[in-house]
């Protein structure tokens, strides 16, 4: 789950030439192993970088062609509709854990190794449905090989307004975003943390690097330290709590 990478990076000098991109798993990974570093005080945050919703894709042939007919399904068939994620315990796991919470729904979990292999079984009807990167999964509901429901941020994506979000959806409440974003080790510079901050900012809200990522429904997610700090508080507590209360082990 990058635990090796991002504790080489935690524990690198804190002289500015060694700083590490995490993704959403960085705030994951507190749940399930036992670091040896803390995940939100032993890091210097320093921007964001980018954010995603992922697309809550099905398999044409499951009979729902949004979020609410497919909560009604599984509220009539309990845990008879399959989700597949790319492992145990990973976000896209959790996102759907925390999905059937909100929805007050169960549906069965099957797990794969890499959401590549997941998404693949949904097109083939194997399972039910994923909550796939919409890098993967939006080309495939364009192709007609899976059908797009929703996407898992509370509005549609400026770049497909046609596919819901959670609000139109019915759970204004649910939501979840990956990124990915850059810290250092604790104690970098103040004059390091700003040059690099706002070389970012211009670098990630440029032109070319916008289109770029827009295309792909990726969001450019610059921010302050302090919007990224505040993230990873939030973050850690609450998946901390999902797979408390899931009861979600590693096998």
């Amino acid at each position: 789950g990058g635990t090796i990478g991002y504790e080489y990076g935690i524990r690198a000098a804190p002289d500015g030439y060694t700083l590490t991109i995490i993704s959403s798993t960085y705030t994951v990974n507190p749940s399930f192993y036992p670091l040896k570093f803390d995940a939100v005080n032993d890091c210097t945050p320093i921007s964001q970088l980018v954010k995603f919703p992922h697309v809550v894709v099905v398999h044409p042939s499951l009979p729902v062609r949004n979020i609410r007919e497919l909560i009604t399904l599984a509220k009539a068939n309990p845990g008879k509709i399959t989700f597949g994620s790319s492992g145990q315990g990973a976000i896209i796991h959790l996102s759907t854990e925390l999905f059937m919470e909100k929805a007050g729904i169960r549906m069965t979990h099957v797990p794969y190794r890499g959401g590549g292999p997941a998404l693949n079984d949904v097109i083939a009807g194997q399972i039910s449905l994923v909550f796939a990167p919409p890098q993967t999964g939006l080309p495939q509901a364009k192709a007609g090989r899976v059908r797009a429901l929703a996407v898992t941020a509370k509005e549609p994506l400026a770049a497909e307004p046609d596919i819901p979000g959670m609000v139109q959806s019915g759970l204004p409440d649910f939501e979840v975003l990956s990124w990915h974003a850059l810290i250092g080790p604790k104690g970098l510079p103040q004059a390091v943390i700003e040059r690099v901050n706002r070389d970012i900012g211009k670098t990630v809200q440029s032109r070319e690097v916008e289109a770029r990522v827009l295309a792909d429904g990726v969001s450019p997610a610059a921010s302050t330290p302090e919007v990224l700090r505040a993230r990873l508080q939030q973050e850690v507590p609450m998946w901390k709590s999902v797979v408390s209360r899931a009861r979600i082990r590693l096998d």
